[in-house]
């Protein structure tokens, strides 16, 4: 059985170890449902270590989800408390709660932070953009009328751009005021505009604050707003949080026979 569950209207499945295949039913149940990816979670260590879970998208890639992360505090037998120390797909992040809220501390490790992109990316993207690794590559690009945006037209030849092997998500913001933008988000995986991409958000706040100097701000999404704080030195961030709802959505029985 199946749990169904969503942070900022992204929403995810999740089983609990052993399950097996799970590359192959994230690609089969996600379009079925409507979901941005499959989690197989371990049952909550015992002697402290971090609470272990993996994720799929929905072209059976293995990849870190922000999102699906925090949703995962939400289902039924998750670890306890406050505070929830993880690791997702290898990344180490920090789960908390507050009321229907769960947070993230992004990972923040080597080899995390802004990044150059190539010359030939770089002058496809235009002016007024940044890229950031995160667990993922996120692209940011600074566009006024964001909800208007054309986005797949837009993010396609720069997602499959081939300046950067394996691709990157593309994330269009607009500043709506001082510590508040509008983001959408284009997402490799997915290969298309989802509700809201939490390291997609991530990043872009990081980068707004970097040249604002206003440390938190509320992303507007397409589906619930999400807020971002974050401590920066130089190219590198330190406690980058992304907050915002999660939500039980139901279960799920996979037919075994999809399979075959």
């Amino acid at each position: 059985m199946l749990t169904l569950a969503s942070a900022s209207g992204n929403a995810f499945a999740y089983a609990w170890a052993p399950f097996d295949r799970a590359s192959e039913w994230a690609r089969i149940l996600c379009p079925r449902l409507g979901l941005d990816g499959l989690f197989v979670l371990q049952p909550p260590a015992g002697d402290g270590g971090p609470w272990v879970l993996e994720h799929w998208d929905a072209d059976g890639g293995a990849t870190f989800c922000s999102n699906g992360t925090r949703a995962a505090l939400a289902v039924e037998g998750a670890p306890g408390g406050d505070l929830v120390a993880a690791r997702s797909n290898g990344e180490d992040v920090l789960l908390r709660r507050h009321g229907g809220e769960v947070g993230i501390r992004m990972p923040d490790g080597p080899g995390t932070g802004f990044r150059d992109l190539p010359p030939a990316l770089a002058e496809a993207a235009g002016p007024g953009h940044a890229f950031g690794w995160i667990g993922n590559p996120q692209l940011v690009l600074e566009r006024r009328g964001v909800a208007g945006l054309d986005l797949p037209a837009l993010a396609r030849p720069l997602r499959h751009h081939p300046a950067l092997p394996g691709g990157t998500n593309v994330n269009a913001v607009e500043i709506l005021a001082p510590g508040q933008a509008r983001i959408r988000s284009f997402e490799r995986g997915v290969e298309g505009e989802t509700r809201c991409c939490g390291t997609g958000c991530a990043v872009a706040g990081a980068w707004l604050a970097s040249r604002t100097g206003i440390p938190v701000w509320r992303l507007e999404t397409l589906d619930d707003p999400v807020q971002v704080a974050v401590r920066l030195e130089g190219p590198h961030w330190r406690d980058l949080w992304l907050s915002g709802p999660v939500r039980v959505l139901g279960t799920h029985a996979p037919d075994p026979a999809l399979l075959s």
